[in-house]
């Protein structure tokens, strides 16, 4: 029997390879289908690469395009010179000479802006969505729904764009990374990562969905057992916990609202009762480093692919009975 379920993939730079093998089992095995996805930077990269091979290819297709956009990601592909040395500088943290690189990118970022160091705006990635998506197949994609969140660097906000409305500038605004690339302005607005304010933002499946349950694929870890000393490590358990924070903060709501609905003060005509759900890569991903979101070399994304794949199983064969009928993370205990 297939269930049906929403997904919320986390942002995590290369972490998101993690994302990919769980999509990949996921597909793969054929128990659950997928009404929503809602995603964040390299979630939300997932979430459109995947609507796009769908569309054409189905369950199938969507892997072959997962695929295709990691390798081409990882891969020592046809950038032009000047492309290639940004890619360099900002993607390549696992040799000796790239820890060079990573030593000038603190420097580079702490004393300049991308307005100053990337005058002509030049994003890499932009490049390996567009060779993969075809934007105008994944707004007609009927099937699923999608939301990628950005943050309105105007106003502080969360900004939630929809399938209908999809292009390249739009994921890649989910993406922007302020220290490293110019906001992405969308109609006059100029946007940062989305992870600022949801990572991934869960509102938008209780307002457009009917479907209760949500897989969160989360790869930032919470919990880290030792405290921070040198700068860097300081500034990556900074991020860390600001890129959890608007997560935390949903899920904590949703705990809220899912006791006042069980004990009956509130109605469940009125109030979707949500099962939540949790596919954990923090723990796995946990002795990787921050700096390794940035390393895009195919044995490291290839291992946390298989990561992924692994989690997914495991996770499907415990849980699949309590799809549909009852969380399998506890909230109270996850994040009280």
């Amino acid at each position: 029997m297939t269930k049906t379920v929403n997904l919320a993939l986390q942002g995590g730079g290369s972490h998101g390879a993690f994302t990919w093998g769980v999509l990949d089992f996921l597909l793969e095995d054929d128990r659950l289908d997928f009404d929503a996805i809602t995603g964040t930077s390299a979630g939300a990269m997932n979430a459109a690469v995947l609507a796009e091979g769908f569309l054409h290819g189905g369950r199938k297709g969507a892997r072959e395009n997962l695929t295709q956009f990691w390798r081409s990601v990882s891969a020592e592909n046809a950038l032009s010179p000047v492309q290639a040395k940004i890619f360099d500088l900002f993607f390549g943290y696992g040799t000796i000479p790239s820890r060079i690189n990573a030593w000038w990118t603190d420097l580079l970022t702490h004393y300049f802006s991308p307005y100053e160091f990337n005058p002509f705006d030049l994003n890499p990635l932009r490049d390996h969505l567009e060779a993969v998506v075809n934007f105008e197949k994944v707004r007609s994609c009927e099937q699923l729904k999608l939301f990628v969140p950005a943050t309105n660097v105007y106003m502080g906000k969360i900004k939630v764009f929809q399938r209908r409305e999809l292009t390249a500038d739009h994921v890649l605004a989910s993406a922007c990374l302020p220290f490293l690339f110019r906001a992405v302005e969308i109609d006059g607005i100029p946007y940062w990562d989305g992870g600022y304010m949801g990572n991934p933002a869960l509102f938008p499946l209780f307002y457009e969905t009917e479907c209760p349950d949500i897989v969160i694929v989360q790869i930032n870890p919470i919990e880290r057992k030792e405290v921070p000393v040198r700068a860097r490590e300081i500034q990556n358990r900074s991020n860390e916990i600001t890129f959890n924070g608007a997560l935390m903060g949903e899920l904590r709501a949703i705990d809220f609202v899912s006791r006042l609905v069980d004990s009956g003060k509130l109605s469940r005509e009125d109030y979707m009762r949500p099962f939540v759900h949790r596919i954990d890569g923090g723990t796995l991903l946990l002795p990787f480093s921050a700096d390794s979101k940035l390393d895009s070399s195919w044995p490291l994304i290839s291992q946390f692919f298989e990561f992924g794949r692994d989690a997914a199983k495991q996770w499907l064969d415990k849980n699949y009975d309590s799809i549909g009928k009852e969380s399998t993370l506890d909230l109270r205990m996850a994040f009280a």
